[in-house]
């Protein structure tokens, strides 16, 4: 049995990935760091209320065997780039070093389709850069996970968001941008866990239709 950390759980993947937790046999105790409660509640489940932006506080915290990386923003809800780069890259970062420095074996890390830290576009690169440096800290088992849009029930509206899939949808039905089919949540967060479970001694990356394929996964407890 294993113990498995997670941030981003208020998040619409993360709050996903959390309720798979919740439900695997493989996992005997959940541990989430998050800035506000995420309204779940089990016997598996602790949650640790902390300051992101202050690591020497909890980073003796972060112990376990699997860990979860699901934080996510946008410009409009953090403010600034300057602030999306805080959520996006720096706070991901810094949970990655503590799972590392404290021998966690496997990291799970939800980025997104079209990362690339060369990329013109600051989202992309953002994803990109934060791949390339969590590789660098060599864990014995990394995942990378790179969905297209997605899809669910998000605590908080994004209309912008909500056209674009819209849009995608519609362009989809007509045979176009198949590559960019968006995806549920949930599909997201069953990859997640079963990628934890391929990726105990290696590195992999998994997108586009990988991600559906490794959702389809079965994995033993």
């Amino acid at each position: 049995m294993k113990t498995a950390l997670i941030i981003g759980s208020t998040g619409l993947v993360g709050n996903e990935i959390l309720l798979e937790l919740i439900n695997s046999p493989n996992y005997d105790e959940i541990i989430s760091f998050t800035r506000k409660p995420s309204g779940q509640t089990h016997k598996k489940l602790k949650e640790y209320l902390i300051n992101f932006e202050k690591p020497s506080t909890w980073h003796q915290l972060v112990r376990g065997d699997v860990a979860y990386s699901a934080l996510g923003t946008t410009i409009k809800d953090a403010g600034s780039k300057e602030k999306q780069f805080q959520v996006d890259y720096t706070f991901q970062y810094e949970f990655a070093k503590a799972c590392n420095k404290n021998a966690v074996g496997v990291f799970v890390l939800i980025s997104s389709l079209g990362a690339n830290s060369s990329s013109p576009f600051f989202y992309a690169k953002i994803k990109g850069q934060l791949e390339n440096a969590i590789k660098k800290l060599n864990f014995r088992g990394l995942a990378i996970i790179q969905p297209s849009s997605l899809k669910g029930n998000r605590k908080k509206e994004r209309s912008g968001e909500k056209i674009s899939l819209q849009v995608i949808e519609f362009l989809n039905g007509l045979g176009l941008l198949k590559k960019y089919t968006p995806i549920s949540s949930q599909i997201v967060a069953k990859a997640a866990l079963n990628a934890a479970e391929k990726c105990i001694n290696n590195t992999q990356t998994f997108s586009d239709q990988g991600v559906f394929e490794l959702a389809n996964t079965h994995t033993k407890p």
